[in-house]
């Protein structure tokens, strides 16, 4: 059933557990963890990055996702990720989604607070959640920032914007690590004890379970996995016989490896059963 994020964020602060979110690329990957949710009888959140929304794909994906979301017997939220401009955000919306993250974290403290608050009031208009970003996560091409979301500043700007929920600079980036990243699993404490708001964990492709772990024991209720969606889908694709090829049965291998690829993070995240 689609749902939006305050309802699966909930359920998670109440289980102590995070809400997997995967971001899907195609009708493949997201049935893929579709699949896997209703194995594990999981909440998931299904996302899109904001490329794809200011672009065609969305224009014809986003239908059958919420679709699918709809016909999926857990909660699934649809969720637009890293929003770059209202334009995205309003497509979004009119498209189907059931949660908004507006990113404007690469822009000072003051215009940051500026833009997510004046698309928080917009998403709220319509009942739908707003995620926020304080402390750029870059990517790992970049070298990964030492300098973490502050305690102050993240107070202020859940205050000052209204954010549903908060993506933070912890130590993770996106992408493919070179080595395995180390997380301020104190600062996630202290956030998520001095403002309120579900902490969300970015980058959490590569990440070592048993940080993963410490993580969510700290307080993080949201981890994001993109690249290894990628890997996992590609990795079968490559490995299947070009002999196969009639498209829809060629893909039945890919998205099976998504779906293994989910139940895994489902399980890890200790999100099994939560649509109960």
């Amino acid at each position: 059933m689609l749902t939006d994020l305050t309802t699966v964020l909930d359920i998670a602060k109440r289980r102590g557990c995070a809400i997997p979110a995967f971001n899907v690329y195609n009708a493949e990957t997201a049935l893929g963890v579709i699949f896997a949710a209703e194995e594990a009888k999981s909440c998931v959140i299904l996302q899109m990055y904001s490329r794809l929304f200011g672009s065609y794909e969305a224009e014809f994906l986003a239908p059958a996702i919420v679709e699918a979301a709809h016909r999926a017997k857990t909660r699934v939220v649809f969720h637009l990720d890293h929003g770059a401009d209202d334009q995205v955000v309003s497509k979004a919306i009119r498209w189907g989604c059931t949660s908004i993250m507006r990113d404007a974290s690469a822009l000072p403290f003051s215009e940051n607070v500026a833009v997510t608050r004046r698309v928080v009031e917009m998403c709220h208009a319509v009942d739908v959640p707003v995620e926020g970003e304080l402390g750029h996560i870059g990517t790992t091409r970049e070298s990964i920032a030492t300098e973490y979301t502050r305690v102050d500043e993240a107070v202020a700007f859940c205050e000052q914007t209204g954010v549903d929920a908060l993506a933070i600079l912890v130590g993770t980036a996106h992408g493919h690590y070179r080595q395995a990243p180390v997380i301020a699993m104190d600062r996630i404490r202290e956030i998520a004890a001095a403002t309120g708001v579900p902490p969300v964990l970015h980058g959490g492709s590569g990440v070592p379970d048993e940080q993963i772990q410490a993580s969510i024991q700290a307080g993080i209720r949201k981890v994001n996995f993109g690249t290894d969606v990628c890997y996992s889908f590609l990795d079968q694709v490559f490995e299947t016989s070009r002999d196969l090829f009639a498209v829809d049965l060629f893909m039945k291998e890919p998205t099976q490896a998504v779906r293994r690829f989910a139940l895994s993070k489902i399980r890890l995240l200790g999100a099994e059963d939560s649509h109960a």
